[in-house]
C-alpha cells in the first residue's frame, strides 16, 4: 500500500547503542536529539550534514530517562545506578551528579522554565531539587512502590506521577500534597504526560490501553484500547490535537486527540518500542527500541490536518484556531477499541532510498583518571579544538559542580591516590558515610512527612470535636 504525501514517513536510521534505547529527547531547537540506553551511554544526535554523534561514558548502569533543559544548554540523565547526572553537551566532559535516591532512578525532568528538576524512583519517592546551586528542595512521598515516572505540568504549579500501586497522583508544587488521586485496577501505568496546555494527563498502560483524564472535572476523558501489548511511552504533539504512543507490540500508533480515533499504525522496529518524542515544533519525532536502533520519522500529516481543520472551520464569522483538547467535553468515558480502519505503514515495505546513518561516534569518558578522553568510533583520537566555547555560562545552573576535562589537563597521579590526592582506604571510607548520611537524610524526611500527616489529622479531630461540642449545646 502506497503512502500519500501526507501520511508519516521514516527518515533515518541512527546506529550507535549495543542495547535497548529507553528514553529520547529533542532539543529545544530541534538540532540535537538525545537517547538514554540499557548500554549505559547517552548519546547526542546532531542532524547537521556530516556532523558527528557523541556517546557519553560514566554511568555505571542501564540509563532510564533523558531530558534536555529548556533552553538546551544542559542534559539530564537518570539511572539504575542509583544516580542523575546533569551534562553540557558544549562543553564534552563536563557533569554534575546527584546521589540521594536509595534505588534506581527511573525519571527525570526538568520544569518548562528551566529552575526545577524532578527526579522518581523505585525507592517510591519524587524528590524536586532547585537548579540553582543544584540545592535539593523536597521529596513527596505517598506512592506504595515503584514511581516510574513524574513530569511537570507546563506552568509549574503541578506534577503528575505513575507507579506501579496503580495510581496516577497529581502533586501541588506550592503545598508539597497530593491534590489529586486516578485509580487504575487493571494494570499500572509506565508513563505520564500533561498535554501542552495543561489540562490534561495522558498516561501509558500496562494492560495495552491509553487513558486521558480531565484536570478540570477529575474525570476519565478518552479511553483507548488499540494495542496487543503493554503502551511503554506516550508523547503529546506540541498543538495538543495528536498523540503518539510506543507499546510493546512492536508498533506506534498515532491518535487524533479531536475526533478520538486511531489515524496511524507504524511499524519500523524489530521488537518492543520503549521510546517515543516528538521534536518542539511538531515537524518530526523519534522512537526507540528493544532493537536499539533510533529512528527519525518525519510527520508530515501535522501541516495536512492543521490546515484541513482551517478549512473545516472557515465558515466561521471570525477564524478561530483549530480546535483543542480543551473543547472535547464527552460526559462519558470514550472507549476506543481500535476497531474503526486506520492506516498502516510498514517503512520496510513502503520507504524507498532510506539513509542509514552510521556517524562518526564520538566517546566522552569522563571517568578517565587523566580526564575526559575523546576518539571516534574507529579508535582514532579526535582533535577537538574547535568544539571548545570558553568557560561554561549557565543562567540555570550558575554554580555547577563539575569535572573540567577539556580547558584544563589534570596532574598526572601518583600510584594509590585518586584525583583528589586522597588515599584509596580513606576516600572509601568517606564514601560510606555519605551513602549512610543519604540514608538518614531519606530517613528524617520521611519522619517529617508522616509528622506533618498527623499534625493535620490531628488537626481535623480537633475541629470535628469542637463542631460536635458546638451542635450538641445547640440542640441543647
Amino acid at each position: 500500500m502506497a503512502t500519500a504525501p501526507e501520511d508519516p514517513a521514516l527518515g533515518r536510521h541512527l546506529k550507535g547503542h549495543s542495547a535497548a534505547v529507553c528514553s529520547l529527547d529533542f532539543s529545544p531547537d530541534t538540532k540535537q536529539l538525545a537517547s538514554a540506553s540499557c548500554d549505559t551511554f547517552l548519546m547526542i544526535w546532531n542532524f547537521k550534514p556530516q556532523a558527528r554523534a557523541f556517546r557519553y561514558v560514566g554511568h555505571k548502569d542501564a540509563l532510564t530517562s533523558v531530558h534536555f533543559s529548556p533552553i538546551g544548554n544542559v542534559v539530564a540523565s537518570a539511572s539504575r545506578d542509583r544516580t542523575v547526572r546533569l551534562w553540557i553537551p558544549k562543553m564534552k566532559g563536563k557533569f554534575s551528579e546527584f546521589k540521594t535516591h536509595t534505588a534506581p532512578v527511573r525519571s527525570v525532568n526538568f520544569s518548562h522554565d528551566g529552575q526545577f528538576l524532578a527526579t522518581a524512583s523505585e525507592d517510591k519517592s519524587i524528590k524536586v531539587w532547585s537548579m540553582h546551586r543544584q540545592r535539593f528542595l523536597y521529596s513527596l512521598f505517598q506512592h506504595t512502590n515503584w514511581v516510574r515516572c513524574a513530569k511537570f505540568s507546563p506552568d509549574g504549579r503541578l506534577i503528575v506521577s505513575c507507579s506501579d500501586d496503580k495510581t496516577v497522583k497529581i502533586w501541588d508544587t506550592a503545598t508539597k500534597l497530593c491534590v489529586n488521586n486516578f485509580t487504575d485496577y487493571e494494570g499500572f501505568a509506565n508513563y505520564v504526560s500533561f498535554n501542552p496546555n495543561g489540562t490534561c494527563v495522558a498516561s501509558a498502560g500496562s494492560d495495552h490501553t491509553v487513558r486521558l483524564w480531565d484536570l478540570r472535572t477529575n474525570k476519565l476523558l478518552q479511553h483507548y484500547q488499540v494495542h496487543s501489548g503493554a503502551v511503554n511511552c506516550i508523547s503529546f504533539h506540541p498543538s495538543g490535537n495528536y498523540l503518539i504512543t510506543a507499546s510493546s507490540d512492536g508498533t506506534l500508533k498515532i491518535l487524533d486527540l479531536l475526533e478520538g480515533r486511531l489515524i496511524y499504525t507504524l511499524h519500523g522496529h524489530t521488537g518492543p518500542v520503549l521510546a517515543v518524542s516528538f521534536s518542539k515544533g511538531g515537524e518530526q519525532f523519534a522512537s526507540g527500541g528493544a532493537d536499539a536502533q533510533v529512528l527519525l520519522w518525519k510527520t508530515n500529516f501535522d501541516a495536512y490536518n492543521y490546515k484541513d481543520l482551517l478549512k473545516k472551520h472557515i465558515a466561521r464569522m471570525t477564524l478561530d484556531d483549530p480546535p483543542h483538547l480543551l473543547d472535547i467535553y464527552p460526559r462519558v468515558p470514550h472507549l476506543h477499541d481500535g476497531k474503526p480502519q486506520s492506516i498502516e505503514i510498514d517503512p520496510k515495505l513502503e520507504v524507498r532510498n532510506l539513509q542509514n546513518t552510521e556517524l562518526p561516534i564520538v566517546n566522552i569518558c569522563s571517568l578517565a583518571p587523566s580526564g575526559s578522553v575523546a576518539t571516534t568510533s574507529d579508535g582514532a583520537s579526535l582533535d577537538r579544538s574547535q568544539d571548545i566555547s570558553g568557560d561554561f555560562q549557565n543562567p540555570v545552573i550558575p554554580a555547577i559542580s563539575t569535572r573540567e576535562t577539556e580547558d584544563h589537563p589534570e596532574p598526572v597521579l601518583a600510584p594509590g591516590e585518586n584525583q583528589s590526592g586522597i588515599p584509596p582506604a580513606l576516600s572509601s571510607a568517606l564514601e560510606q558515610i555519605l551513602e549512610q548520611l543519604d540514608v538518614l537524610t531519606m530517613t528524617v524526611s520521611i519522619l517529617e512527612q508522616r509528622l506533618t500527616l498527623t499534625e493535620d489529622k490531628l488537626k481535623d479531630c480537633l475541629e470535628f470535636q469542637q463542631k460536635f461540642l458546638l451542635q450538641t449545646k445547640g440542640e441543647e
